[in-house]
């Protein structure tokens, strides 16, 4: 396993990746798959290490994801349930931190609906002076790193199975559409999809795609100019951003996050931004489809896309998560045995 270029403590953003930990990633996760495909799907990697998967919103996907990698490295798990906790007697979220810190816990992974709480209980864990790593595993509006590092991966090994890495995406034009300014899909997709030299188009109605979201993108790498990077390009209208894409990653209406009335109806949203074969069209011949879920079947994505294997990755998302959340376990992992 390449471990010999991994010196992060914790995975809190994608916004300063480096190639070369976008690669180890990808390559570790590489490997794992390949242990997922035999019969005997564990390794004795993390054995002895407690991660505790601390949740404080609702996830299917990523939480169950999180928990089969950590068994498949033989770590223990711990499963944090808001509802039944005694955050319910009003403990505080840094207080079941270091409740569960006191258990032994190496490896905490965060999910909260608000933004910046794993970076919180990652900079109390370093004023502490423990070894525990933080892993974000969504916060508010603002990074999903393990979400887009599986997405990375899906096209990756899609184009190299043998050796997936990030320069494959180098030139390929891929549009993310949807509920860009709630998603922290989004935000670190963008992250991923810049440093591996792809094309990226942003589509989504006005209100889901200001204009200043691209400000908030250069505020993040420091540039300041309308069009962050010649990378970076925001359409509100649908059809510019598919226009000879390779790939299509389309998003969930965040309708718990949405404060205001942002559309018209759900029925226009999906004739003019939902993705349909006909729309696709308009796409490269061999496009494909992604989603992170859960889906809004009829809404986002015609029924029958989503279950079109010719067309649709999302079931290979799905299969990926398990692979590339053992990789950033290991990763985080390997030094604290």
């Amino acid at each position: 396993m390449p471990t010999t270029t991994w010196n992060r403590h914790h995975i809190l953003s994608l916004a300063d990746f480096t190639t070369t930990e976008y690669d180890t990633v990808l390559q570790t996760a590489a490997s794992f798959q390949e242990v997922l495909s035999r019969r005997t799907k564990k390794v004795p990697t993390l054995q002895g290490q407690v991660v505790a998967n601390l949740f404080f919103e609702p996830s299917t996907r990523t939480r169950s994801s999180f928990e089969i990698a950590a068994k498949r490295l033989s770590a223990d798990t711990l499963n944090f349930a808001a509802a039944s906790s005694s955050m319910t007697k009003g403990e505080t979220i840094l207080d079941t931190a270091k409740t569960y810190l006191a258990m032994g816990t190496d490896i905490m992974v965060v999910r909260h609906r608000e933004a910046g709480v794993p970076n919180a209980i990652a900079a109390e864990m370093d004023r502490l002076g423990v070894r525990v790593s933080v892993l974000n595993a969504g916060d508010g509006q603002h990074e999903h790193p393990s979400q887009a590092l599986l997405d990375l991966f899906t096209i990756c090994t899609l184009i190299d199975p043998d050796h997936p890495r990030l320069n494959l995406l180098k030139g390929k034009k891929i549009a993310i559409v949807g509920d860009i300014l709630h998603s922290r899909v989004a935000r670190s997709n963008i992250w991923s999809l810049i440093a591996s030299g792809a094309e990226v188009h942003l589509a989504a109605p006005p209100t889901l795609l200001p204009k200043l979201f691209a400000e908030y993108i250069s505020e993040e790498i420091e540039v300041t100019s309308y069009s962050p990077t010649p990378q970076l390009f925001l359409h509100w209208q649908l059809e510019p951003a598919l226009h000879n894409a390779d790939f299509v990653m389309t998003l969930r209406l965040q309708k718990e996050r949405m404060t205001a009335h942002l559309l018209p109806s759900l029925r226009e949203y999906h004739q003019l931004f939902g993705i349909t074969r006909t729309k696709l069209q308009l796409c490269k011949p061999n496009v494909k489809v992604l989603h992170p879920g859960p889906v809004n079947r009829g809404v986002e994505i015609s029924s029958e896309l989503m279950d079109d294997p010719e067309f649709s990755l999302i079931q290979s998302q799905v299969a990926s998560g398990v692979a590339v959340r053992m990789a950033l376990l290991y990763l985080l992992g390997s030094g604290k045995a």
